[in-house]
């Protein structure tokens, strides 16, 4: 039972005193922004690992395409006697890399390109294949022919006549 001191307290205050939830307790400020700071500090760590496997995952997959699209070329070369002069002709007409940008493919060896000038080239300027060029433009969905330059650095491209399929700054 309640004495007239605890009673006037808790009428003039309009709540209830401290002494009647002495049981139950909360987080302080520092603790919560304690907690707070804690959930900042892993998640500034975790982002850029789960970018970065997005984005090895995505070179991956577009690797792989790459091997499918040589894959369809050479059995057309096979059936047909000569090489396809579009992705089109072989199936593939609306595929897009996994950044959302069209794959790119340049029939070299049935001579449907005039000059060397639009062959992608190594960093000592020399064509990367003999057959064909099959690449995507990367992330960045930029590309120049030689390799060396910094919009090529994200492409994956297929050179050594499909002995290497890759990112071109691994080449």
């Amino acid at each position: 039972m309640r004495n007239n001191q605890q009673v006037t307290r808790l009428i003039l205050s309009g709540a209830e005193t401290p002494e009647m939830h002495s049981g139950q307790r909360g987080f302080s400020l520092i603790e919560l922004l304690t907690v707070v700071a804690i959930i900042g500090i892993l998640a500034a760590i975790a982002l850029p690992a789960f970018s970065d496997y997005v984005y090895k995952a995505r070179v991956a997959r577009c690797k792989a395409e790459i091997v499918t699209l040589q894959t369809s070329i050479t059995a057309y070369k096979i059936s047909n006697n000569h090489q396809p002069d579009t992705l089109a002709e072989a199936g593939y007409e609306n595929l897009l890399d996994p950044w959302g940008h069209p794959y790119r493919y340049l029939n070299i060896a049935d001579g449907s390109v005039k000059g060397k000038g639009s062959f992608r080239k190594d960093r000592f300027l020399n064509p990367l294949n003999s057959d064909f060029d099959l690449y995507s433009m990367g992330a960045d969905g930029l590309s120049r022919t030689p390799l060396s330059a910094a919009e090529s650095h994200d492409d994956v491209i297929r050179a050594s006549n499909g002995g290497f399929i890759g990112l071109a700054s691994d080449f």
